[in-house]
């Protein structure tokens, strides 16, 4: 009989007091019904990847640990960001499962979507990409900005699933080469399809939110698709030289033409060309500037080789908890001094 698979479930948390309690029953609940399927492992985890959070997050997942063996956390140093905490969670679980689902902690992801993607693994797939099949829960505002999000990413050469965040199934195999990519700056919906393999797609329907609120408003979307875009290709520095040499050539027969006209004595007032056309250089000189400077920002970074995570604690590591609950900077000092 073959070996069923390890199923690690990697959830990042950040400041979730309120929706943890709700959804960590039902991802325990899943777990356990993928289990009695005869899908997965009785060896199963849910692993919860505190990233900073200034709640009780870590509180309840240490909670949870105690009261559940299927349960395990981790906590980061400090906070570093959704796909910071997706990668900790991931590269935590690569050597310790066979495949690891990520998914949010907000219940939005619909749960039921993980039979299909281990049925998907089961039949060869080692990556499985859930992908909202609508949007009728977000307002217009939202679904047209995501769709000019996917079209944008497409459009700058990032190679990005549509309506796919990061709800995923990934095979401890292609964890090992996706660990291979060391680059500090990270898009995982983009580094994912890299990698390469087998995949396949899921499509659900997604809810609305338990408890809580989003941590993803507008601003933060548009800091993704930037970071995705300049983190994944260059396209961006090839249309600024696109952009250069037609507006150079442009300029260069506007200055024949201003050449000709002075020749032949007709004088042109242009005042209000002349002011429209340096700034509409100089906006656009700017914007070049910016582009330019993210990138060479971003290499800046990478040079630096700094890690991309610290974990600064463990549910399994029982020293490290002992530390953090029951030992005060008082008591440590008296007993070095003792």
């Amino acid at each position: 009989m073959e070996a069923r698979p390890v199923l690690w479930i990697v959830v990042p948390c950040y400041n979730e007091e309120k929706v943890l309690p709700l959804t960590a029953p039902m991802f325990l609940k899943k777990l356990s019904q993928l289990a009695e399927d005869g899908k997965i492992s009785r060896n199963s985890r849910v692993l919860f990847v505190n990233d900073g959070s200034g709640d009780r997050t870590w509180e309840i997942i240490r909670q949870l640990a105690e009261e559940h063996e299927e349960c395990l956390g981790i906590c980061q140093s400090r906070n570093r960001g959704h796909q910071n905490a997706v990668l900790a969670g991931l590269m935590e679980a690569k050597d310790r499962c066979d495949i690891t689902i990520s998914i949010d902690c907000d219940g939005q992801d619909d749960l039921n979507a993980m039979d299909e993607m281990v049925e998907k693994y089961l039949q060869g797939a080692e990556v499985v990409y859930g992908v909202r099949s609508r949007r009728e829960t977000d307002t217009w505002f939202k679904r047209t900005t995501a769709l000019a999000f996917y079209r944008l990413m497409h459009g700058m050469g990032a190679e990005v699933v549509y309506n796919h965040a990061d709800y995923r199934l990934i095979s401890a195999k292609v964890l090992q080469h996706l660990a291979d990519f060391e680059e500090v700056n990270i898009f995982l919906r983009g580094m994912v399809p890299l990698v390469g393999f087998p995949a396949e797609t899921v499509y659900y329907e997604r809810n609305v939110r338990l408890a809580g609120k989003s941590h993803y408003p507008l601003r933060k979307m548009i800091a993704l698709a930037f970071n995705g875009i300049t983190s994944l290709s260059v396209k961006p520095i090839t249309l600024i030289t696109t952009f250069g040499i037609g507006f150079s050539l442009v300029g260069l027969i506007l200055m024949i033409w201003a050449v000709i006209q002075a020749i032949l004595g007709n004088t042109v007032a242009g005042w209000t060309s002349t002011v429209c056309i340096i700034c509409l250089l100089g906006g656009i000189q700017l914007i070049s500037l910016g582009v330019l400077g993210q990138y060479i920002g971003k290499t800046y970074l990478e040079t630096k080789h700094r890690p991309r995570y610290i974990i600064s604690a463990r549910t399994w590591e029982k020293e490290t908890r002992r530390w953090i609950e029951d030992d005060s900077p008082r008591e440590r000092t008296e007993e070095k001094q003792t």
